[in-house]
């Protein structure tokens, strides 16, 4: 009796709350509920941690060069557009760079911003890939903690800001993390095609710093927030969620390069499909 007057309560909470969401999305791919998603990550999970390494033990490591090959050189095509989306729907069209708002009305610019923000919540489960190429190839010691955790709390996170507040300045750090995913994933592509392509790779040692300035930038833009006492953004919890994250990593990132480059522990190959990209990160110096 207790439990279904607490099932009862949940569920009214749970349609309380989605009144909150936004109408234009609701008829979109995954955004009427988040249970559709979150089956989708607990079996990522599952199939990275558990079943994939289980199904490869006794077999010999998948040769996935040519599928990489296409697989990065898609994820740079698809960042490019993605960048130009956010750009010509708001970041290079009218934003200011300081208290965005969101448009929730149903003009042709507001609903661009939320369909490039659902492509980008969308590349999250496309980059799910990363990991279940380790594990086809045998690579599990590079699937960490940190690696697995990343590839599942950004879809989750990015589920409610679709639904929630799809535009404003909470999508900074989205253009941000396309810009470097082109480089890194550019860098992913020439190096999964072999020894004869590394003299084009002479930028790999900047990647970390390329990856440091990002969240320094993501981290100093939603800043703002606690300066701008008349900022009349929607749904601040969104800005303490991508502040708290990018502030986690700006920490993660400089402990790495402390170690790995200012106290001469420099780590061999630290960039090899598969190092760190985030808003995300892979990190195979574990």
């Amino acid at each position: 009796m207790a439990f279904d007057r607490l099932t009862s309560s949940a569920v009214l909470l749970y349609d309380e709350w989605l009144k909150e969401a936004d109408p234009r999305v609701e008829d979109w791919p995954l955004m009427s509920s988040p249970f559709p998603q979150t089956i989708i990550i607990l079996t990522y999970i599952y199939f990275v941690k558990t079943l994939g390494p289980r199904m490869m033990e006794n077999r010999k490591p998948f040769d996935l060069k040519r599928p990489m090959i296409i697989y990065n050189f898609s994820i740079v095509v698809f960042s490019l557009y993605m960048i130009y989306e956010f750009l010509m729907s708001g970041w290079a069209n009218g934003y200011s760079y300081r208290c965005d708002v969101v448009d929730y009305s149903s003009s042709p610019q507001a609903i661009r911003m939320a369909w490039t923000c659902w492509l980008y919540y969308f590349s999250k489960f496309i980059e799910m890939l990363d990991t279940i190429f380790f594990v086809l190839r045998k690579k599990n010691s590079q699937v960490s903690f940190l690696h697995v955790y990343h590839h599942s709390i950004m879809p989750f996170t990015w589920w409610f800001g679709v639904k929630f507040a799809p535009g404003g300045l909470g999508t900074f750090h989205a253009l941000l993390n396309c810009c470097v995913h082109v480089v890194m994933y550019s860098y992913y592509a020439l190096s999964a095609m072999g020894p004869a392509y590394q003299k084009y790779l002479w930028w790999k040692k900047y990647m970390t710093t390329i990856q440091l300035v990002q969240f320094v930038m993501v981290t100093g833009h939603i800043s703002q927030i606690f300066f701008m006492q008349d900022c009349a953004y929607q749904c601040p919890v969104f800005l303490y969620v991508i502040g708290l994250y990018g502030l986690i990593f700006l920490v993660l990132f400089l402990n790495f390069y402390y170690h790995a480059y200012t106290k001469g522990k420099r780590l061999p190959k630290v960039l090899e499909n598969g190092l760190c990209h985030q808003n995300g990160v892979h990190k195979k110096m574990q």
